[in-house]
């Protein structure tokens, strides 16, 4: 795979709370040097983000409920809808990880799908796989597929651990042929990347793209 093929996987991240403007156009101008397919940015930079990309092919890409999942659902939608007013082309959702372990899938399902019809642009729905069963990870891809979500992701990068090439795999056994899985979470070198790749992602978030790009291995958290 040429590093061009590779970096239209990557969904540059930074979601650190401590995140300023300088960092965001520092993430938008290598993103669109590099070639990446996404910013994935806090919602409060979105509009910065996208006022540097607005004659960019890079999409831009946010983050509702993170890293959490249990602010409620209209809260959620809402978010959602003023992220995509002020420019966001997708959302990367948390579900909630309460209702996942109770079992209340209709819950899960419902609020998903609330978000799907909020936003009108692709949905990612994070379910942090390090906390949830493989029954409840198939259980959890079931409710984002039957509420419209495009895409399923692995992780926040902020739980105690991240993207596992075995979670990808079940992930994508998971869901119907036309939704996707995004890995996320400690994806800081090449080897590991081309893996998730080979297990089923067709995105990747992950801080360390030029790195990645690099052949290099990053020190990020995410």
């Amino acid at each position: 795979m040429t590093k061009q093929d590779l970096a239209k996987f990557i969904d540059s991240t930074a979601l650190s709370p401590t995140l300023g403007s300088r960092e965001v156009e520092t993430l938008c101008r290598e993103a669109e040097t590099l070639g990446f397919y996404a910013v994935c940015v806090p919602p409060c930079w979105v509009g910065h983000a996208k006022s540097l990309l607005k004659s960019s092919r890079v999409k831009i890409a946010t983050v509702i409920s993170f890293p959490h999942g249990n602010d409620t659902s209209s809260s959620k939608a809402g978010s959602a809808v003023a992220s995509v007013t002020a420019g966001a082309d997708e959302i990367d959702m948390v579900m909630n990880l309460a209702w996942a372990k109770e079992g209340n899938w209709s819950a899960v399902e419902q609020e998903i799908r609330s978000v799907v019809l909020a936003a009108k642009v692709p949905v990612k729905v994070i379910l942090e796989t390090c906390l949830l069963t493989d029954s409840e990870i198939r259980s959890a891809c079931g409710a984002a597929a039957r509420a419209g979500a495009k895409f399923v992701k692995t992780s926040t990068g902020f739980a105690k651990s991240g993207a596992t090439v075995e979670a990808v795999r079940l992930m994508k056994a998971s869901i119907p042929p036309t939704m996707e899985v995004k890995a996320s979470g400690g994806i800081r070198d090449k080897a590991v990347a081309l893996a998730m790749i080979e297990a089923g992602a067709t995105r990747l978030g992950t801080s360390s793209g030029s790195a990645i790009l690099a052949g290099k291995e990053a020190s990020a958290t995410y």
